[in-house]
C-alpha cells in the first residue's frame, strides 16, 4: 500500500519561496512549519503564547490519521522555544488553518525569542489513530499486575 495523499492548501503564496512542508532527509518523521508573518515575532520569556499561521491547511479525511505540531527540536533546546499547548493536535475532519501556539519557556528576565518571516519555527507528524468502541461495564474481564497503581508505583 501507498502513503496516503493529503491535500494541502497554501494559505499563504510567500510559501512558495520559502518551501512547501517537505521532509527535510529521506528519513525524517516530520515536515517543517514555515511562520507566515509580515514581520519579526519577539517572544518575551514566561508571557502569554502566540498564535503564528503555518499559512497551511490541511484535508485528511481519514479517521485512522491525525496530524501532531511539536516545536523543532534544536530551537527548543538552544532558545526555549515551545508550543504553549505542549502539542498540537490536528484532527481529521479539520479543514482550517494550521496555527501554531509559540511559547518562550525562558524564566523571567532570560533571553527574548525572536521568530522572523519564512522560519522554520515546528514541525508536524502525521501519526496513525485507533477509535476503540466502549464496552460499559461493572468489572474488567481480567485482572492485570499493576492494577490500580499509578504515580510511580512500578518504581
Amino acid at each position: 500500500m501507498g502513503n496516503p495523499v493529503i491535500e494541502l492548501k497554501l494559505l499563504d503564496e510567500r510559501l512558495r519561496q520559502w518551501g512547501l512542508p517537505r521532509y527535510q532527509t529521506g528519513l525524517a518523521a516530520a515536515v517543517d512549519l514555515h511562520a507566515c508573518l509580515d514581520t519579526p515575532v519577539v517572544l518575551e520569556p514566561s508571557t502569554a503564547p502566540v498564535l503564528i499561521s503555518s499559512g497551511i491547511a490541511l484535508h485528511m479525511a481519514d479517521s485512522g490519521m491525525a496530524a501532531l505540531v511539536m516545536p523543532r527540536s534544536g530551537l527548543g533546546h538552544r532558545k526555549g522555544l515551545v508550543l504553549g499547548n505542549l502539542v498540537g493536535l490536528i484532527d481529521a475532519d479539520y479543514t482550517g488553518p494550521i496555527l501554531v501556539s509559540a511559547w518562550n519557556r525562558n524564566p523571567p528576565g532570560g533571553e527574548p525569542i525572536t521568530i522572523a518571516p519564512g522560519e522554520r519555527f515546528a514541525q508536524m507528524v502525521f501519526v496513525p489513530i485507533l477509535r476503540p468502541e466502549f464496552a460499559v461495564v461493572e468489572e474488567f474481564s481480567t485482572d492485570s499486575s499493576r492494577g490500580a497503581g499509578g504515580f510511580g508505583s512500578t518504581g
